[in-house]
């Protein structure tokens, strides 16, 4: 009689395999340096956010006090000094130049651009209302941009402007940065933007994150 050997083998021992294990480490690390390049991101956006604040609030305190850089001292706001006659009195140029004139060192127009520059700066510096601080701060960086009015390569009376690109300079990078800000969030990491977003009446209305 013929003796058959059985067709199915025991279980017997095994090597224990490491794919699954593998497999699960492969994946635990790609999401740890997902996580890692997430929080680099949000630290290099809240560093920009605080640098930007800190542009906003200087302007604020220099034109405020004349600490002797782009306001002399003793001419500051508090000294009696007008912070925009300086600025929209000299424009020479650009489609809105007689508009600036008239503005220029009237009492409202110096409030609004002392609380824009100061609100601003706050927002920026503490992490909060970043939305609306985009959008007041690229209202001021166009209007800014309309009183230099790049595309110009002479001045009213002929002479050159000096303008270096006729489309982008730094008003316009500052508008595109705060828009930038708000849309990332900016205020989640080194400021108050978690806790901001948890207040009822932020929730409740979203433009005001």
């Amino acid at each position: 009689m013929a003796v058959h050997q059985p067709t199915h083998r025991g279980s017997g021992f095994h090597l224990p395999s490491f794919r699954r294990n593998h497999a699960v480490s492969v994946s635990g690390a790609a999401e740890s340096a997902e996580a890692g390049t997430r929080t680099a991101r949000a630290y290099v956006f809240a560093s920009a956010r605080v640098l930007m604040g800190f542009v906003f609030l200087w302007a604020f305190l220099d034109k405020t006090f004349g600490l002797g850089y782009a306001t002399a001292s003793g001419k500051g706001w508090i000294d009696g000094g007008s912070p925009t006659e300086g600025f929209l009195g000299h424009v020479a140029v650009g489609p809105m130049e007689s508009t600036f004139h008239a503005w220029a060192g009237a009492a409202w127009a110096d409030w609004l651009f002392m609380l824009g520059l100061l609100g601003i700066g706050l927002a920026l510096t503490a992490g909060v209302a970043l939305r609306l601080a985009a959008l007041a701060g690229s209202v001021m960086m166009a209007l800014m941009w309309v009183a230099e009015w790049p595309p110009a390569q002479h001045l009213s009376d002929g002479s050159a402007s000096m303008s270096t690109n006729p489309f982008v300079d730094y008003h316009l990078m500052y508008a595109v940065m705060l828009i930038a800000l708000a849309v990332v969030s900016a205020g989640d990491a080194f400021g108050l933007g978690r806790l901001w977003a948890r207040l009822p009446l932020v929730r409740d209305h979203g433009w005001l994150r």
